[in-house]
């Protein structure tokens, strides 16, 4: 036999002895062994798809917008006791121990709850701080302010009995806006409200109570502009402003008090004297200016004969607000 043919026979053999052939995809299927099976299984069968993790969007849930609080006027009438218990000469606030004076007043609102019974009636204690003086003190501005313990002595009062405070500002020789800035952490306060006494606002080279004082329309409404501001950052009932007069001369300019949601302004008629002329410069001084609300002072001392409260709710208009001196 020739070497070649040899040689190829023995390839052959030693091929199908060392390397057995490899069974094709049929005859794997048709004799699976369990290890093939996984295998062809894995395979065949496509990996399940891996959806991602959804997390939810979180919306912030809107805080609600706060209602406005409720104004005091016009549903409700205001009458309010004036003056400081350092000082008895200024009003009947300051003239008895305090028990006596918040019973007189209780009385005193309940005389015009009788006679005008549509409209509930407020309690008020208005407070001079800060006070107007004949010395200059040490800043020379010719005022004091009270300190701390005594307006908190009075809103304590105010707020045994449900009453307002007002903070009344003799400003001497200072201005407005520093006045009430120094107010501020009291008129935070939900029921402490602001009065600008006109008669002790002096300019410069004068002394309170000299002269007759004057406030000029533009820092009247600067200080509604402060009281609106204070009112909405806070979220506080809205404020109310006092404005005393009792000559044309101490208001100038009032056309520039512009009105407010947030204050309510109320020109008060702050002079003494018999019915006649009291009644006289209401109409010139209160009603004919045509602010919001309308406001007169009684004096006890100083009014002969006073005014009973159905003569003063007979005024045109009514007033809103009555204070007692």
């Amino acid at each position: 036999m020739p070497i070649s043919v040899v040689m190829v026979a023995l390839a052959a053999w030693a091929y199908s002895t060392i390397a057995p052939p490899t069974p094709g995809i049929a005859d794997t299927v048709a004799n699976p062994t369990p290890l093939r099976a996984a295998a062809l299984l894995a395979l065949a069968t496509p990996p399940p798809t891996q959806l991602p993790t959804l997390v939810p969007t979180r919306v912030p849930t809107p805080s609600p917008t706060p209602e406005p609080l409720k104004p005091l006027l016009p549903e409700h009438r205001i009458v309010a006791y004036y003056g400081n218990p350092l000082a008895s000469e200024m009003g009947v606030l300051g003239e008895l121990p305090s028990d006596q004076m918040l019973n007189r007043l209780k009385q005193q609102i309940a005389a015009y709850a009788a006679a005008d019974k549509s409209r509930p009636v407020v309690p008020a204690l208005e407070l001079v701080s800060p006070a107007a003086q004949g010395w200059p003190g040490e800043d020379g501005l010719y005022r004091a302010r009270m300190k701390p313990e005594v307006i908190d002595q009075v809103a304590g009062w105010a707020e045994a009995n449900h009453a307002l405070l007002i903070l009344d500002a003799q400003i001497g020789l200072s201005t407005v806006p520093q006045e009430v800035d120094a107010l501020l952490p009291y008129l935070r306060r939900p029921y402490v409200h602001l009065a600008l006494d006109a008669e002790f606002a002096v300019p410069a080279g004068r002394v309170p109570g000299e002269v007759i004082g004057t406030l000029d329309g533009a820092a009247i409404d600067g200080a509604v502009h402060t009281l609106s501001d204070l009112v909405a950052k806070e979220h506080l009932p809205p404020k109310i402003l006092i404005v005393h007069r009792f000559t044309d001369a101490m208001v100038t300019n009032a056309w520039e008090i512009s009105g407010d949601a947030n204050v309510q302004v109320i020109l008060t008629m702050d002079g003494f004297g018999p019915p006649g002329l009291k009644l006289a410069q209401y109409r010139e001084y209160v009603r004919d200016h045509g602010l919001q609300f309308a406001g007169i002072k009684l004096f006890y001392h100083h009014d002969v004969p006073l005014l009973a409260p159905p003569n003063v709710l007979a005024l045109e208009p009514a007033p809103d607000l009555v204070i007692y001196q």
